[in-house]
């Protein structure tokens, strides 16, 4: 009967490399598995293809792709400050299996399916509670705080770790570590199933150790397969939530129109929208480094946007900015290579993303002041505005049946 072993690594940890290639030489697997993903594995060995600048503004998953460059960031920063590079352990096992001419399966799920998941199953609350945590950390990192890479790779202290990623985001921790638990589980009992004789040496992440040990234990217990491997189809909540703006806005500029506090209070009210939305989009995209001409186009479209669930503010200056920057291929790359935020965001592409995701939250912070402060600009009474518009405009629906 095939038998599986398995070694809980830490990414940054010279440690776990050297644990790594002890366990192979001592072992003679049949087998190597580990946690990687073809796309992962690929830009391991530097074969990947970099996305241009076209594919990133194609996908338009600009909050989960700034949010992947920062994790990396942050990873990156922790393996400077130990002399080790991360994922170094993935490629001693690499090295080790293919000067051993041991077969390598690659048992990770799609790190985009992964991301995928990730980001759409988070509640708003989660992604904002997400951003936040990921600066305070970067911070904390980069003004030098030691973090104690071997122990956590000790079992307490992951179920400590674990246990407060639970309760900080459930379902982060459920697609980051659950789902690629019994992915990964999945896919060992295959190989277990291919090599019934053989041996397996699993090289999996510390966090993924306990999960998986437990389902090859109890392979009934495991999730369907394609369950974890589909596209997740949240609730739009954010169309919802834009077309539902649009509908008050609506609803707001008629409730005046109707109410007879005369012409120019409503020809403020757009105007208010218009200036808000336009202004703070701007600021913001001056605020991540854009280009001017980002900043105007995106002053002159907010408004509009803004009443369009089905286009962005962002998304547009995105597209001015990669024309104006024309970053290079070779950008994606030097994001994952950067030694600090500053030169990260000196980078073009980085710019294209962060111009797009800072341009929508100016027009999504204009909408809701509009709505707080509209009425004090205006001078007038919200209730009395509403009320009347409301009555009148009732009247005129039914004069006209």
């Amino acid at each position: 009967m095939a038998e599986i072993k398995i070694i809980g690594t830490a990414h940054v940890s010279q440690e776990s490399v050297n644990e790594v290639r002890t366990a192979i030489e001592d072992y003679h697997p049949d087998v190597v598995a580990i946690e990687l993903d073809p796309a992962r594995y690929s830009a391991l060995k530097k074969q990947a293809r970099d996305p241009s600048v076209n594919d990133v503004l194609e996908v338009k998953n600009f909050n989960s792709l700034l949010v992947q460059w920062l994790l990396a960031y942050l990873q990156r920063k922790i393996g400077f400050d130990v002399g080790v590079e991360p994922g170094a352990e993935m490629k001693a096992a690499i090295a080790e299996a293919e000067q051993r001419n041991i077969p390598i399966a690659l048992v990770d799920r799609d790190i985009r399916v992964t991301l995928m998941r990730f980001w759409n199953t988070l509640g708003f609350i989660e992604k904002l509670k997400m951003i936040w945590a990921l600066i305070i950390s970067i911070a904390e990192i980069d003004n030098g705080q030691e973090i104690d890479i071997e122990s956590l790779k000790e079992q307490n202290v992951i179920d400590v770790v674990m246990e407060e990623f639970r309760k900080f985001s459930p379902n982060g921790a459920r697609a980051l570590i659950d789902e690629r638990d019994a992915f990964i589980a999945h896919q060992l009992v295959i190989l277990k199933a291919q090599r019934p004789e053989g041996k397996i040496l699993a090289v999996i992440g510390a966090g993924h150790r306990k999960g998986i040990s437990a389902y090859l234990d109890d392979p009934k217990t495991l999730p369907p397969f394609d369950s974890l491997t589909k596209e997740p189809k949240p609730f739009p909540w954010a169309k919802v939530f834009g077309f539902g703006v649009t509908f008050l806005f609506a609803f707001l500029l008629a409730a005046i129109a109707f109410s007879g506090v005369g012409l120019n209070v409503l020809l403020y009210a757009f105007l208010f929208w218009v200036i808000i939305h336009g202004v703070l989009s701007a600021i913001f995209v001056l605020l991540a480094g854009g280009h001017p001409y980002s900043a105007l186009t995106c002053f002159c479209v907010a408004w509009m946007t803004s009443l369009n669930p089905m286009l962005h503010a962002g998304w547009i200056g995105a597209y001015v900015e990669a024309r104006v920057r024309k970053p290079p291929v070779t950008d994606f790359r030097k994001i994952y290579e950067t030694e600090s935020l500053k030169e990260m965001a000196k980078i073009p592409l980085f710019k294209v993303v962060l111009v797009a995701a800072l341009g929508n939250l100016g027009s999504l912070l204009g909408t809701v002041l509009y709505f707080i402060f509209v009425f004090p600009v205006l001078g007038i009474d919200p209730t009395v505005v509403i009320s009347t518009g409301i009555g009148n405009l009732w009247a005129w629906v039914t004069g006209l049946f």
